[in-house]
């Protein structure tokens, strides 16, 4: 279930409430939701669910129940648990819970997340482009410098992957050594002639030019050094933090993380374990037909759980920040994402194996982790390509 289709449930069931008497909300209000819903995000964008800030708030989080509360006459927890008796009792939803002032903290079913898995695999290199931007044209205008014109060409990029549309890059420098192997800047036009939107991009430079960040870093390194530093901060080039292979290194952990991914498809197929999102994912839970007793895939615990759960949040929310990357011209907030990802697979990774250890036989579990392992896999491909930077299928 993604974060669209959960959204498009709750105000479903804000409809439903109102339509029982259980809930006094406004037109004008129901109409709002009922838009923001019926567009491409599904609401995602204007949070009518978010991924929690933290563990242990389940998969998703919805504050709807704090929008509607001043038009309903109702405290804002009357509301939640208004909302909570009737989420709980749709298809695909496993806990729903009432935090704080308000908050609706909601838990998908297993099958719920097989079906996320499934639509990220289908999608493949398209999963995280929308339509969220069409109608958008932007002239991008920046100043001389190598993270300026390297900043313009992402998010053009990132523009034109939510389906804006921007006009040719002018400015002052150029990207030629860290240029990405595709740096297309188009998108299909429609009908209507779009209004162009004129923005100035502003960077702190790093100090040294292109040549050199390109000699010391690589073109990958240079890239992600420059990407992924909040605008107004001085990115940090020193290659001993950037190149380094360590758990500290974001990028590091980033491309080791997609070419693990990587390494378990390959030795999976050598022991004829291929991605099956429908399978348990816990050989406790449905029956697994194909693992012996004696060779069954070992449990996971409640840990294990938690860290496939939270990555698979991170992964639905994905196209919600390339869009959000898009609208604030923010290239840093995918590279936050992508580090996000690739901690959240490591844990998945430790805690509930994909692949057989010891004695185990191959089994429907394992090919669900797979499954889910590689779901991970393409998001961060497709965030790397996003930034024009590789995503290695060794390191």
């Amino acid at each position: 279930m993604t974060p669209a289709q959960l959204s498009r449930t709750v105000v479903h069931v804000v409809r439903s409430a109102v339509e029982a008497g259980e809930l006094s909300v406004p037109a004008d209000d129901l109409a709002s939701l009922d838009a923001e819903a019926g567009g491409a995000d599904g609401g995602a964008r204007r949070g009518i669910v978010r991924v929690p800030p933290r563990p242990g708030c389940g998969d998703f989080a919805s504050h709807v129940a704090l929008r509607l509360a001043a038009a309903s006459g109702q405290a804002p927890r009357e509301v939640a648990e208004v909302l909570r008796r009737r989420l709980v009792e749709q298809p695909g939803i496993e806990r729903v819970e009432v935090a704080g002032p308000g908050f609706v903290n909601i838990t998908v079913a297993a099958g719920a997340h097989a079906g996320l898995v499934r639509e990220v695999l289908a999608q493949g290199a398209a999963y995280g482009r929308g339509d969220g931007l069409v109608g958008t044209r932007l002239r991008l205008r920046y100043q001389d410098g190598p993270r300026a014109a390297l900043f313009a060409e992402v998010v053009a990029r990132l523009v034109t992957a939510c389906g804006g549309e921007v006009d040719p890059l002018a400015g002052g420098g150029g990207a030629a050594p860290l240029a990405a192997t595709s740096t297309s800047t188009s998108a299909p036009t429609g009908d209507a002639e779009a209004a162009t939107e004129t923005v100035v991009l502003s960077v702190r430079e790093p100090g040294r030019t292109l040549g050199e960040l390109a000699e010391s870093l690589g073109r990958d390194g240079a890239r992600w050094a420059l990407l992924s530093a909040a605008a107004h901060d001085v990115p940090r080039c020193d290659p001993a933090e950037v190149l380094a292979q360590r758990e500290s290194n974001p990028l590091f952990r980033v491309r080791y993380a997609h070419a693990r991914v990587r390494a378990l498809l390959r030795n999976g197929r050598d022991l004829g374990v291929e991605p099956d999102p429908d399978g348990p994912f816990d050989p406790d839970g449905p029956a697994d037909a194909d693992a012996d007793a004696d060779a069954a895939p070992h449990a996971v615990d409640d840990s294990a759980v938690r860290a496939r759960g939270a990555l698979l949040a991170l992964l639905a929310d994905y196209p919600r920040v390339v869009e959000a990357a898009a609208r604030r011209h923010a290239p840093d907030r995918l590279a936050r994402e992508l580090t996000a990802v690739a901690d959240a697979f490591f844990r998945f990774h430790d805690g509930c194996a994909p692949l057989p250890r010891g004695e185990e036989k191959p089994s429907a579990a394992h090919r669900a982790r797979l499954a889910t392992a590689e779901a991970a896999g393409t998001v961060l491909a497709n965030g790397l390509n996003l930034l024009g930077i590789s995503a290695p299928a060794h390191l």
